[in-house]
């Protein structure tokens, strides 16, 4: 007689799916108080079925205020206390990079869900780390990549499997938001690299992500300029270096792959050009072109056709008090799919980054900064540069 051997599971993985699957409410952990008050807290609220339930932040009195405003019932100082609150199934990190790895590595050991901040981390080492550290746990480890969830780039993103494009030959990013262009803005975490700030950081982060999601690809080798055209910021000691980007521009290969084909990019993003918020997408292949502007509007031009033509979407919902820079409206769309994810005990959500997707930007983001530092390209490994 044959034996079938039976999937064995340990009491505290029996623990835990039986504790999920009955879960009515997620109870939410936010750590830090900039991007998350502002936009993830509201589009948590606004779930049915979710909680914040603790919120930390470095400065008491941001803690404190946060959780007065949206009626949280634990505030702290001290972060760790957050990550092992007893009602806290998922922490939201939104943090400077270089706290990502503790708090993640923490998080994780105290058996939660994680949604991290972009960049993931300070470099791949540490990238490394988080996804050791999540090996086997069967939990939820995301990045904040929320523009994968535009109503827009999801039909854009479908059009080009459907081969609307044809093989992609190009693809394209032009981002610039004057605020940093302002001498007057104080020194803090974004003026530090020793903190993980900057544009390529922040902002390049989202568009390799966005690169290697919509070509099923990854880049192959870049070549990067980064600059700091504000050299100085004051803060409450005097006059303090900046130390960061606030310009990072990229020439890029791509491996090929199904959609792609002796590919390239080119990325220009700037924090202090005039005069208004722009980020836009353009893909380009042998049959026809995308773009994609910031809050998700879609156009396509067929080869031979003069013009965009715009394709109706729906854009989501903005978050009332905030830039409607697309970013929140991603975060919109988002959050829900993350809620019933936690409440159904599953430990992936469809199109969502995980910590795999995160790994892979931050090797570019330190080929970048190898790039930048020797004016040179950089190969990433992924495939042999085509000639020039």
């Amino acid at each position: 007689m044959r034996r079938v051997k039976a999937a064995v599971l340990s009491l505290k993985e029996f623990c835990v799916l039986i504790f999920f699957s009955m879960k009515d409410k997620v109870g939410i952990g936010i750590i830090g108080t900039g991007f998350a008050r502002k936009v993830q807290i509201p589009a948590f609220a606004a779930c049915e079925n979710a909680e914040v339930v603790s919120v930390a932040s470095g400065n008491p009195a941001n803690a404190e205020s946060t959780a007065e405003e949206f009626g949280i019932g634990h505030f702290t100082a001290d972060w760790r206390e957050t990550v092992s609150h007893a009602a806290v199934d998922l922490v939201c990190i939104t943090t400077p990079p270089n706290l990502h790895k503790e708090m993640t590595v923490t998080a994780l050991e105290h058996g939660k869900h994680v949604l991290c901040e972009k960049p993931m981390a300070m470099n791949v080492a540490e990238a490394e780390e988080m996804i050791a550290a999540a090996d086997g746990k069967g939990l939820l480890t995301l990045i904040d990549f929320e523009l994968r969830f535009q109503p827009g780039r999801q039909k854009a993103y479908a059009m080009i499997r459907d081969g609307a494009l044809g093989k992609i030959r190009h693809a394209k990013w032009n981002f610039r938001a004057p605020t940093r262009g302002n001498p007057d803005l104080p020194w803090n975490w974004w003026s530090d690299a020793e903190q993980g700030g900057g544009a390529l950081g922040a902002i390049n982060s989202h568009i390799i992500d966005s690169f290697n999601w919509f070509l099923g690809s990854e880049v192959s080798s870049v070549f990067c300029q980064l600059q700091s055209h504000v050299k100085q910021r004051h803060n409450h000691a005097g006059v303090r270096e900046v130390t960061t980007d606030d310009e990072a521009n990229m020439l890029l290969r791509f491996a090929d792959s199904e959609l792609c084909s002796d590919a390239t990019g080119l990325v220009s993003v700037s924090m202090v050009e005039q005069p208004e918020y722009m980020s836009r997408l353009e893909i380009f292949g042998a049959e026809g072109a995308i773009k994609i502007d910031h809050r998700g509007d879609l156009f396509v031009a067929e080869n031979g056709n003069a013009g965009w033509s715009e394709i109706e979407v729906g854009l989501g919902e903005a978050v009332p008090g905030y830039p409607d820079t697309g970013f929140p409206r991603g975060f919109m769309e988002f959050a829900p799919r993350i809620v019933e994810a936690v409440r159904d005990g599953r430990d992936s959500i469809e199109f969502a980054a995980t910590f795999s997707d995160g790994l892979k930007v931050q090797r570019v983001q330190d080929a970048a900064r190898e790039s930048s530092a020797t004016g040179t390209s950089v190969h990433l490994g992924t495939q042999a540069p085509s000639p020039a």
